[in-house]
């Protein structure tokens, strides 16, 4: 198997317009390959190639598309597409911050009042989570165990910081409303989901969700599209690997929860809660109008997960 050739960015771009790529502004496309990579425009690109003809296996092929694009492809539109999708990734990164911060309050508050250091103590956590062995390459522990273990390593991280090395000073370890602020938001989604049910529902139902199951998939997704957008990866039309269960009433069960759009559903729910007077929603639904009108009319924002009506919800309203 042989390796890929290096190629300048002059030969990428010859590459793009050999393939059928219309690019109308050389000097503007150069730059742009030089600020954001031939690679990361692949992936906006990537709707404008053409569809092999038979398609083939799912299981023998990584792809679905020839290398030719689809006739009026344009670089510009995959510029706008990356655009849109950078504004998209900033949105989601302020309403999950917000989400986050609001959960980490809820979690320390509500086990701090249990046990100062909860976090550690396995009595106060669900028995799957706190006591169940799993395998662990050649060590059998608990999930609890293996949290605690990336508990340590983000701590050990963090001991320069000031507020970590006061309290591990003067009190040896920290308390839980101190500590949470050395978890990401896998760190906190994990733990929320090895609480107790009854515990995890009653904060999960502040939020709307049936149950605090249901609030720990949301966790996991919300996640999932945090570490997307922070690693600034392709966001408004990607396959959601993390997917929280549909809601049954009202428009929820008409969404697609592999889609990203069903779980900007959630952060709105989510933020109507945490911030009642956020502009967030009006900014989304800004963006979502300023969707780029492409050329060949090989995307819109049904790939993103919007159907139908759906400004006239209530939790848009």
């Amino acid at each position: 198997m042989s390796n890929k050739k290096w190629k300048s960015f002059n030969q990428q771009l010859d590459i793009l317009e050999k393939r059928g790529l219309i690019v109308e502004d050389k000097s503007a496309a150069l730059d742009y390959l030089e600020r954001i990579g031939y690679y990361r425009l692949s992936g906006y690109l990537y709707p404008f190639r053409k569809l092999k003809d038979p398609l083939p296996d799912k299981k023998n092929s990584q792809s679905f598309r020839k290398d030719e694009f689809i006739e009026g492809s344009r670089f510009e539109d995959a510029v706008k597409l990356y655009v849109f999708d950078k504004k998209l990734r900033l949105l989601a990164l302020d309403a999950l911050e917000r989400i986050e911060l609001s959960v980490r309050v809820d979690v320390a508050h509500f086990l701090g009042e249990k046990d100062i250091h909860a976090y550690e103590n396995p009595d106060l956590l669900d028995g799957n989570f706190s006591k169940k062995i799993i395998k662990r390459g050649n060590h059998d522990k608990t999930q609890h165990e293996i949290w605690l273990k990336k508990y340590e390593g983000a701590l050990h991280r963090a001991r320069k910081v000031p507020f970590v090395s006061h309290y591990k000073n003067i009190y040896g370890k920290l308390p839980i409303w101190v500590a949470i602020e050395v978890w990401d938001f896998g760190m906190l989604s994990k733990l929320f989901s090895g609480m107790k049910y009854k515990d995890k529902s009653i904060i999960g139902q502040k939020y709307g969700a049936v149950d605090g199951n249901a609030f720990a998939g949301w966790m996991r997704s919300f996640n999932f599209i945090r570490n997307v957008s922070a690693h600034h990866s392709r966001l408004w039309n990607i396959n959601v690997l993390e997917r929280s269960a549909l809601m049954k009433e009202d428009y929820w069960n008409q969404l697609d929860n592999a889609r990203p759009f069903y779980y900007f559903c959630l952060m709105q729910q989510l933020m109507k809660v945490i911030c009642p007077n956020s502009s967030w929603s009006r900014r989304l639904i800004k963006l979502c109008d300023s969707f780029p009108d492409v050329a060949n009319k090989s995307v819109d924002l049904h790939d993103f997960g919007i159907i139908e009506n759906w400004k006239s919800w209530s939790i848009w309203s």
